[in-house]
């Protein structure tokens, strides 16, 4: 990895990123990562409260028109533009989901070629409502392309590893190093507690950007993000030594990045006029960081209970063995192969404890089978 000891710095827009790209130089980023739109047909919005004398108050309400017509037809020149402005060794990451995600793989395969589609990445998180009526939706799809499939930046040693579920089966070398992330990335949303939160429509964890940031670029890159939105790409590019370009047509987000980036060496351009947005104020309740922990934890081991579930799904005594996870009188349990499963058991419940620190929740009890036949 190259070393920068020059300062980083933010360049922010208020524009339609179009204009903005169209006068970016060819071959002059090192990674973009967008979030468009969804197309969702609905009007985006979050909206930032605090508490007073135990009521609640509402403070302001942030986001963006999510309904287009032509949603390919906007998308197009934009990201034509995107493939322009690459460096031959740079990477595009495009955040969207289940409802738009085949029409859009096709375009981008049209515009950087199919040879330089290199990933497709599920992000995987276990937040909010249930439906009723279907499988409910809880991924989103992040696509990889890079400019040249040959020649892209990759930073594998700068991946963060995640720990194995049963680490007596790979020994203690393998155990403590932890292993490398898949395709599949389990991390929680920015939950209304948490810190990260900045009250803008759709704002993505730090931990999912941050992994794209460490891998895919140096420090003295330059990076973009053109539907930038509470900015959190920027936030991750400066803190990692990453310059960054952030274009957005909506005040709002603005308004959110001026509060969020106070302080740092930023240039803002088309901003004049736009307040930056009041700082959050938490009850509390919900500034305890021990009572957010304490609520992702129980979130979490309740996942890994479900999980463990499935693994078990030919095992008659399926809810005793769930409800046994935390009795110290029961020592054992038993897959559908007949395979003891204590310490998987155990490890898991320690992924929850590490996962409420982290936010990351890549592992899968199947994890194991594949640690276990490796190790034999």
């Amino acid at each position: 990895m190259k070393e920068n000891k020059q300062a980083p710095y933010l360049k922010i827009y208020l524009d339609d990123n179009l204009e903005v790209l169209k006068a970016t130089p060819s071959e002059s980023i090192d990674l973009i990562y967008i979030y468009p739109p969804f197309n969702t047909g609905h009007k985006q919005l979050r909206s930032r409260f605090h508490s007073e004398n135990n009521t609640k108050v509402s403070e302001a309400s942030y986001g963006y028109e999510d309904d287009f017509d032509d949603f390919m037809g906007f998308l197009e020149p934009r990201l034509r533009e995107a493939h322009r402005i690459l460096k031959p060794h740079g990477s595009l990451f495009f955040h969207i989901d289940y409802r738009e995600v085949h029409y859009c793989k096709v375009l981008l395969d049209k515009i950087f070629s199919r040879e330089s589609f290199i990933n497709e990445i599920i992000w995987a998180y276990d937040y909010g409502a249930r439906s009723k009526k279907k499988w409910s939706a809880k991924h989103d799809n992040i696509l990889w392309y890079a400019k040249d499939p040959e020649n892209y930046t990759f930073n594998y040693d700068d991946m963060d590893r995640i720990p194995y579920m049963a680490p007596g089966l790979v020994g203690p070398e393998k155990a403590a190093r932890g292993k490398t992330p898949t395709d599949v990335w389990w991390h929680t949303i920015v939950s209304p507690n948490s810190y990260e939160k900045t009250g803008y429509a759709t704002q993505k964890p730090r931990g999912i950007i941050d992994r794209i940031v460490k891998v895919h670029s140096n420090p003295g890159d330059i990076l973009m993000d053109f539907f930038a939105g509470s900015g959190t790409f920027g936030e991750s590019a400066y803190e990692l030594g990453r310059n960054c370009i952030l274009v957005d047509s909506n005040k709002d987000a603005i308004a959110v990045m001026k509060r969020r980036f106070a302080g740092l060496a930023t240039e803002w351009i088309g901003c004049d006029g736009i307040e930056a947005a009041p700082v959050r104020v938490m009850s509390k309740a919900n500034n305890s960081s021990t009572n957010s922990v304490s609520k992702q934890s129980t979130s979490l081991k309740r996942h890994a209970q479900l999980e463990f579930q499935g693994l078990n799904g030919g095992v008659d005594e399926r809810k005793q063995q769930l409800n046994g996870i935390q009795r110290t009188g029961r020592n054992q349990y038993f897959d559908a192969n007949g395979i003891r499963e204590r310490d998987q058991c155990l490890a898991r419940l320690a992924l929850c404890a590490i996962s409420s620190l982290t936010g990351f929740t890549d592992i899968n009890l199947s994890d194991t089978v594949d640690e276990r036949k490796s190790a034999s």
